[in-house]
């Protein structure tokens, strides 16, 4: 069965979407990101995904109170990630109750400390975000395209000791119109071995169960249920069936 992993983005403290990335498209669902988590944990959730939209665009952690309180509330399993730059920063995200911490730009900018974190803590606490636009790589809350094509760099990642790959087309991500079901097919394809996090553009429980039908382990989706295109009771159906 496919894992689902509800996200919740911060900006300010408050639970936020962005369409394809685009700060101007700021859209606030809760002012309190914990009541939206409680939701999440009440109808069978067991992981989230929490961004730190703020840390993105800062480049350094930021909205870690806001975490602390979600971690302290519920019992999900946690990934956090948005702007970690520094061992301080993991280091903040992990004693504010992250399990598990997402990088995505330091593992292109800096990729000598991105490793360094993967032979402190682990594969299975580190996650590689590999966020891409027409293929290639993009960074710095996607406000930078770089050179680094998409496959390759999820490879080269793989050779030194990734196991979790987030991968967002941000392309879709917001448009609730499907996601890139063909893409991650043909990440699969190639890298058979990684758990891959399909994220962006799921718009409804048919865009997951066409995820799970391609093979792929694991869903990030938000908006979907914010703007209620998914239930909370189909939420539940999709967790059992």
């Amino acid at each position: 069965m496919i894992e689902l992993i509800p996200a919740i983005d911060i900006i300010d403290g408050k639970c936020v979407r962005l369409t394809q990335g685009d700060y101007a498209t700021k859209k606030v669902y809760n002012e309190d990101p914990v009541e939206v988590a409680k939701m999440f944990e009440g109808c069978g959730m067991k992981r989230l995904h929490v961004v730190d939209l703020d840390g993105a665009r800062e480049g350094k952690i930021v909205n870690y109170r806001a975490l602390e309180r979600i971690a302290a509330s519920v019992s999900l399993v946690i990934d956090f990630g948005g702007g970690l730059k520094s061992d301080k920063d993991l280091e903040i995200a992990f004693e504010c109750g992250a399990q598990m911490i997402t990088g995505g730009s330091i593992a292109v900018k800096s990729p000598e400390i991105f490793c360094g974190w993967i032979r402190r803590f682990g594969s299975e606490r580190v996650i590689l975000g590999a966020d891409a636009k027409d293929g290639k790589i993009a960074v710095a809350g996607w406000t930078e395209t770089t050179d680094n094509e998409l496959i390759p760099f999820i490879e080269a990642y793989t050779g030194k000791g990734i196991a979790k790959v987030i991968c967002t087309d941000i392309g879709r991500d917001g448009m609730l119109q499907g996601a890139s079901t063909e893409l991650y097919k043909n990440i699969l394809a190639s890298l058979p071995e990684i758990y891959l996090i399909a994220s962006g553009g799921v718009g409804s429980a048919g865009d997951i169960e066409a995820l799970e039908e391609a093979g792929v382990p694991a869903v990030i989706f938000g908006k979907a249920v914010y703007e209620g295109r998914i239930g909370l009771k189909e939420l539940e159906k999709l967790n059992v069936h």
